[in-house]
This record gives C-alpha cells, sequence and structure tokens, in this order.
C-alpha cells in the first residue's frame, strides 16, 4: 500500500510538501513516482526517482522529489506553487524500468495511493 499525505490550500508562490508511505519489503528496489491529475486532464508524471530521477518541465527548478529507503518514504517538496499545479497528486510504484517515454507512462506503474488534493490560491 502507499498513503500520501501533506496537501492542503496555500496561496500562490508558498509552499508544500507531500510524503508517501509505503507498506511491504524492498522499498529501495522500486521506482517511485508521483503523479498529479486536474480537473478535466489526464494524469501527468510530476516526477519519479530510483536509479535516476526525472521531473516534468513544468515542475522543473520548482520540484523536488527524495526518499528516504530506511522510512519507506517518498517525498515531494514543491516550491513557488502556481495555481495550474492545483490536482489531485498521487504516489505511483513500479518495479519496471525503461525509457524516458515509459516512465512518464501511467501504465507503467503497478501500485498507487489514494491521491491528495493541493489547491493552489491566486
Amino acid at each position: 500500500d502507499l498513503v500520501e499525505s501533506g496537501g492542503g490550500l496555500v496561496q500562490a508562490g508558498g509552499s508544500l510538501s507531500l510524503s508517501c508511505v509505503a507498506s511491504g519489503p524492498a522499498f529501495e528496489a522500486y521506482v517511485m513516482g508521483w503523479f498529479r491529475q486536474a480537473p478535466g486532464k489526464d494524469k501527468e508524471l510530476v516526477a519519479h526517482t530510483g536509479g535516476n530521477t526525472q521531473y516534468s518541465d513544468s515542475v522543473k527548478g520548482r520540484f523536488t522529489i527524495s526518499r528516504d529507503n530506511t522510512k519507506n518514504t517518498l517525498y515531494l517538496h514543491m516550491n513557488r506553487l502556481k495555481p495550474e499545479d492545483t490536482a489531485v497528486y498521487y504516489c505511483a510504484a513500479t518495479n519496471r524500468w525503461g525509457t524516458v517515454d515509459t516512465m512518464r507512462r501511467e501504465s507503467t506503474y503497478n501500485w498507487w495511493g489514494q491521491g491528495t488534493q493541493v489547491t493552489v490560491s491566486s
């Protein structure tokens, strides 16, 4: 199971941090990612980490993904938030690896959290 926390309401320009705790063994063996889904839009990759780290262009330089394998926890630190960052944020895990395009795809990830709402007011 993956359980996210840390969502909420923040003003534009502010910061927010999300956490995702994973249950089960061998957390360090999985590629972990954050996706988000805004109303009326498809789910999109925000960032993933595991071997290497990849960010979407829309968050590069503002968001930082990190993980603590001793705590089975994935983090997303979000700075300089914008109203367009408003979405439900999902933690995801996969035991697969592939190209950059492969790792962007929702279908690559086997396990998902329930999501946490992030709302950025203007």
